[in-house]
């Protein structure tokens, strides 16, 4: 008999065969149970990591099945709709629900209360927030280790847009594509959680792909309490980029390789070994260096250790609804032309 806590995926899609791959390597829990709509998509990931338990609706996999937790890992537009039916059920103890966690602030608001109100753990999946460089690199700033924290400059970019294949949901907006909820998302939560508040003006512009709509170029100033900035770049037009430079008064922490380690971006390549520096006025500088491992491991680990010991997740549910607050008036702010005030915390 198979030990640990039994996991459920929904969507079987790009992004359950790294969940998968994962869980495949974990002692602490397995993949029982996997379900989506498409016979061919539900055909082909149960086969490669051998799943027999598939479903074609949640519903069955839930009547069906006794998980602990359940990997939301369906197409944005579906999030909210997908975690609020499970969490209602009280059949699962935990939710790994994708980033963005939903499309909106409100419909995240929701999906915490149902969440709450049922006993459920939700946590949304920023997988680099349990990497040891992103660990590390807060640790040092928080300790002062760059003097006082005014500036966050961050990239986040890939030349899709050269060969956009239109069949992929980056390119879809009905889906949630764009590349505002796919990569901007990352970049907004990192600011926040390296100024450890929530920006109160926020102002963004973006380009736009004649053919589907969505945002393949989005550029977001976000103004903190203090006068702290971030300036975030994203897009699908650019080459490869995923670089953080965090500017302090006594010092710089510049990270290369931020939120995806892995280069191409598939399922079967390790994740690369990485490095980032501390640049002291001083002139002196500190290397500090991560052998390669595995974050879509590290962070169904973390969320076991919070079913076992009652360990507090690295990212409540009120996180994500802050995250998804900005998200809001990063579209409002591309459309109207004007910038968001945001001036009270999300609640």
């Amino acid at each position: 008999m198979t030990a640990g806590y039994r996991v459920g995926i929904i969507g079987a899609g790009e992004i359950a065969y790294f969940h998968a791959a994962a869980l495949a390597t974990m002692p602490e829990a397995h993949l029982a149970a996997v379900c989506d709509l498409a016979p061919t998509a539900l055909v082909r990931f149960g086969d490669t990591f051998g799943v027999g338990a598939r479903y074609d609706t949640l519903a069955s996999m839930l009547a069906g099945e006794t998980l602990d937790v359940l990997i939301v890992a369906t197409w944005g537009v579906h999030h909210a709709a997908a975690a609020e039916a499970v969490a209602r059920t009280g059949r699962v103890r935990a939710i790994l629900c994708e980033k963005p966690i939903s499309l909106t602030a409100e419909e995240c608001r929701a999906m915490v209360a149902v969440a709450r109100d049922n006993g459920v753990l939700l946590a949304e999946a920023f997988k680099f927030r349990h990497h040891p460089q992103h660990v590390r690199a807060k640790e040092i700033v928080d300790g002062g280790g760059i003097g006082t924290v005014r500036s966050i400059v961050s990239t986040f970019s890939s030349p899709l847009l050269a060969t956009a294949n239109h069949g992929n949901w980056r390119f879809d907006p009905a889906r949630g594509g764009g590349s505002t909820y796919d990569t901007a998302c990352y970049n907004v939560h990192h600011a926040r959680h390296i100024v450890g508040a929530e920006p109160e003006r926020v102002f963004a512009v973006g380009q736009f792909d004649a053919a589907t709509g969505i945002d393949h170029t989005t550029a977001i100033l976000l103004e903190f309490p203090g006068g702290v900035t971030a300036q975030i770049a994203t897009s699908y037009a650019y080459c490869f980029s995923q670089s953080v430079a965090i500017h302090g008064t006594a010092g710089a922490l510049r990270m290369e390789r931020a939120f995806n380690l892995r280069q191409p971006w598939r399922w079967t390549v390790p994740d690369q070994s990485v490095s980032f520096r501390v640049e002291h006025d001083d002139g002196t500088v500190e290397t500090h260096a991560f052998p390669s491992v595995s974050d879509y491991v590290l962070q169904p680990r973390h969320l076991c250790a919070c079913l076992t010991d009652g360990t507090p997740h690295r990212i409540p549910p009120e996180d994500s609804i802050g995250n998804m607050r900005v998200l809001d008036a990063v579209r409002a702010s591309m459309t109207s032309g004007e910038p968001q005030y945001l001036k009270e915390r999300a609640s």
